[in-house]
């Protein structure tokens, strides 16, 4: 009699015939992505009705849950890896980047410790050493992967917000933050929602806000003004890329008037950091280097899988003291640091590797035509779609970012509403300056030039239909 604590030889699971079957259905959706509508086509609810809401007393063979899966949540899926996919700044995903990640997935590697998983530490290793030469950054500086730019930010943040204090004599590892002195944390007024977000997690409250221009970087006179204005421990957050116009703060004049009050500087360059890797945008990022700590996301302008955002701070000790952590039964390494040092989580899959292996694929060469030709797509977004009857275009076309609209905000929002339904196309509503905007975000390594003279098409025919319903104006 076998005890009930024992498997079966004959129910152990067939990993080739579940695999095969993942395989076939991944297959059928990487084929048909370019293609498909945009949009998704059913609710979250609908879905929950065609996988089945209530939790089965007896379980499912495994590739029958998986067909289920597959068939049951596809019409709710969204065709991020379209190439006229400009809804957000969200990349679709390599190859090679999505071959490294089903080996991830299948190495299942705690990539906390160097001690448990070598091989895979090693891989992140490198990533971030090449990482650091190619975007021209300090070579000692610390390199972790994060779920996103969220905890990118919210990492170097934790960095910025303990050494701050440390200068200020205050130990906020032991004391907290209660009864220390208050941070000043300074941003422009059209920093990413996000800067906040990891402010609130750090305790450090809603930033002090300085002007920005009309391509929203922020404005450093006013910015020397605000620091020397007070006192006390800074931190002054900067940007590569805002969201709406693709802006770069003038990084030179901006830190240095941060550093010589003593502040800390983050760059937050979620998209953005990437044109410090081509030649043709460099100057872009010019003085981005004398920064403190830098983020972005490779899962966006690189095009790797999700999640794989990226945090970076100049000096090792502040990120290893902000967010490591040491424990008796825990074999830290002897050399350098644990990955789990330089990222708000102890345990985590090994998301860095896809990051290596785009990096190993492309070379130094291949980054720079990917950022480049992103950057072109945009420009040429940003003609044809300019050129069409009654269509401004709003921002200075820098890098991936291009803004629309037209003559009034309900035309402007008809349009994205047009774009949506007819799913060739995706962009967004979004307000830029007090107006309704389209944003095309241009992110996938597919959009060519092919890509965008269907996206400027399509632009075109959604003028046309909104247009005719409209009726003759007076």
């Amino acid at each position: 009699m076998v005890s009930s604590n024992e498997r079966r030889p004959d129910t152990e699971p067939d990993y080739d015939a579940v695999l095969d079957v993942a395989e076939r259905f991944a297959r059928a959706w990487l084929a048909g992505v370019r293609e498909r509508p945009i949009p998704p086509r059913l609710h979250a609810d609908d879905i929950k009705d065609r996988l089945g809401r209530d939790l089965p007393e007896d379980g499912e063979p495994a590739t029958d849950v998986i067909s289920r899966l597959a068939d049951g949540v596809e019409p709710g899926l969204i065709a991020i890896g379209s190439p006229r996919f400009y809804g957000w700044v969200i990349g679709g995903t390599q190859p090679v980047a999505l071959g490294a990640d089903w080996l991830v997935s299948a190495w299942d590697q705690n990539t906390g410790l160097e001690a448990i998983s070598p091989g895979a530490v090693a891989v992140e290793e490198l990533a971030g050493e090449w990482l650091l030469d190619l975007l021209a950054l300090p070579p000692q500086s610390d390199v972790g992967f994060t779920t996103g730019a969220t905890m990118a930010q919210f990492s170097c943040m934790a960095a910025a917000r303990n050494e701050v204090l440390r200068r200020a004599g205050w130990d906020v590892e032991a004391r907290g933050l209660a009864g220390g002195p208050a941070i000043r944390f300074i941003a422009g007024e059209e920093r990413h929602g996000t800067m906040d977000l990891a402010a609130r997690y750090l305790g450090l409250g809603a930033p002090i806000t300085v002007a920005s221009d009309e391509q929203g970087r922020i404005r450093v006179d006013e910015l020397a003004a605000m620091l020397a204005d007070g006192e006390g421990p800074a931190i002054v957050a900067l940007q590569a890329g805002n969201i709406h116009s693709g802006a770069f703060d003038d990084f030179t004049r901006a830190i240095e008037a941060a550093h010589a009050a003593g502040a800390w500087v983050h760059v937050d360059g979620a998209f953005g950091l990437w044109a410090a890797a081509s030649p043709r945008l460099r100057h872009l990022t010019a003085g981005y280097e004398a920064a403190d700590s830098w983020s972005t996301d490779a899962h966006k302008t690189l095009n790797v899988p999700y999640d794989c955002g990226i945090a970076i701070v100049r000096d090792p000790t502040a990120m290893r003291r902000s967010l490591g952590m040491h424990a008796s039964y825990l074999q830290a390494t002897e050399i350098g640091a644990d990955p789990h040092e330089k990222a708000p989580e102890l345990s985590r899959r090994a998301r860095g590797v896809p990051t290596w292996a785009v990096l190993r694929s492309l070379g130094r060469e291949g980054v720079a035509r990917l950022v480049d030709g992103l950057a072109a797509a945009a420009r040429g977004i940003a003609d044809g779609v300019g050129a069409l009857p009654g269509v401004e275009v709003l921002n200075d076309v820098v890098f991936t970012q291009v803004c629309i609209a037209l003559d009034t905000d309900e035309a402007t929002e008809a349009l994205s509403e047009r774009l949506w339904s007819d799913g060739e196309v995706l962009a967004m509503t979004s307000r830029w300056h007090g107006r309704a905007v389209v944003r095309f975000s241009v992110s996938n390594w597919r959009t060519d030039a092919a890509e965008v003279r269907r996206t400027v098409d399509a632009v075109a025919r959604a003028l046309t239909a909104i247009r005719a319903e409209a009726g003759p104006q007076r």
